[in-house]
């Protein structure tokens, strides 16, 4: 019988239009075998649900929450106000803004002291990005998880050498 996984990080998003870029950072997750769940809320349309979760997630065993939202984009500040856990937000692009996720980086990284979020970049590469510094995080006190990334790391290296090489020719 496996051994079912306690997840560790709760990846969180505003609206369910969110996953697509979400996906990179659970791809992530995945590849690194870090247990993970998906939780759809809303700082404005679900208060009382966002804040349910953000109390009670660290009781939960969770570790690590990453947050990705469009727009206004309050949802990663209104977790990290809530939680003691590390919040990773995730500024997206939403098709309803024409700001193109300037507005949702804005909003994710201009919190007032005492409430900080990790910002990533907007996006996909900002989600991948949030997934591996959930793993970082994780790895300060998991040998074999910060074996993975080190491996993680120099395999990024190799790859970059190889394509120097193609093109060189």
């Amino acid at each position: 019988m496996k051994e079912k996984r306690k997840t560790l990080v709760s990846i969180v998003m505003g609206s369910d239009s969110d996953l697509p870029v979400m996906k990179e950072a659970a791809s992530i997750l995945t590849e690194f075998g870090v247990s993970h769940e998906l939780f759809l809320t809303s700082a404005h349309r679900s208060p009382e649900r966002t804040s349910l979760f953000a109390r009670e997630a660290a009781g939960r065993g969770i570790r690590v929450i990453i947050v990705g939202a469009g727009m206004a984009a309050h949802l990663a500040g209104v977790i990290a106000s809530q939680t003691p856990l590390p919040v990773i937000g995730v500024p997206l692009d939403s098709s309803a803004s024409p700001l193109q996720g300037f507005d949702a980086l804005l909003s994710t990284v201009q919190m007032p002291g005492g409430v900080p979020v990790a910002t990533m970049a907007i996006g996909k590469a900002g989600a991948k990005n949030a997934g591996l510094l959930a793993v970082r995080i994780l790895a300060l006190d998991d040998t074999g998880l910060s074996q993975e990334l080190s491996g993680y790391t120099r395999a990024m290296a190799e790859s970059i050498k190889t394509k120097h090489q193609k093109l060189k020719g």
